[in-house]
């Protein structure tokens, strides 16, 4: 019980930050109205956080509660690379419509010279598991080849999502990701099927 209060409290946080950093900006938002919007004291934020900084590595965090959703809602019977095209528009959706390219320019740059964790390629992130069930249930049906392990496809998706992310990130994004990667995530992934 005591964790689940904890992971309430942090999860408070950091979904109360990203928030505030799509309707203020990362610079005009503050710790302060990060505790506000959140409901919890300055002494839970530097518990979890020692800086607003450091709530640039939470989207993993923030993706990975869409793709816990994303799985409890998709039908079972949808083909599996469909699958794969549906959680990379949502995802993608989401994220051009609630983070600036800014915001996720700086959690590249900051993941790039990190050295410590990357949270984005943690495989034990709730993102690498979904999308490597769905692979390895699309090859058990015949729906996604198997001429490759499902761990090499799971990296060459990642791959590919990541690199739609930077060049919309590039583009200062003036166009929707999620239309974008609805056009160009099948042709990057036509191989597979």
């Amino acid at each position: 019980m005591e964790t689940e209060k904890k992971k309430s409290v942090k999860s408070k946080i950091v979904s109360a930050a990203w928030q505030l950093f799509y309707e203020k900006g990362y610079n005009g938002t503050t710790v302060d109205d990060i505790i506000e919007l959140s409901g919890t004291s300055k002494g839970s934020f530097y518990y979890y956080f020692s800086t607003k900084d450091e709530l640039l590595n939470t989207l993993s965090l923030i993706l990975d509660e869409l793709y816990e959703e994303l799985d409890s809602s998709m039908p079972d019977e949808m083909n599996s690379f469909d699958k794969l095209m549906y959680v990379n528009y949502e995802a993608h959706q989401m994220m051009g419509e609630k983070i600036s390219e800014e915001l996720l320019a700086s959690l590249y740059s900051t993941q790039l010279l990190s050295a410590g964790p990357r949270h984005l390629l943690d495989q034990n992130r709730s993102y690498y598991k979904l999308i490597t069930r769905i692979i390895e249930e699309g090859q058990n049906r015949g729906e996604i080849k198997d001429d490759m392990t499902v761990r090499d496809i799971v990296l060459y998706y990642s791959m590919c999502e990541r690199a739609l992310v930077y060049d919309w990130c590039l583009n200062k994004g003036e166009y929707s990701l999620g239309e974008y990667s609805r056009k160009c995530m099948p042709v990057m992934m036509e191989h597979f099927k």
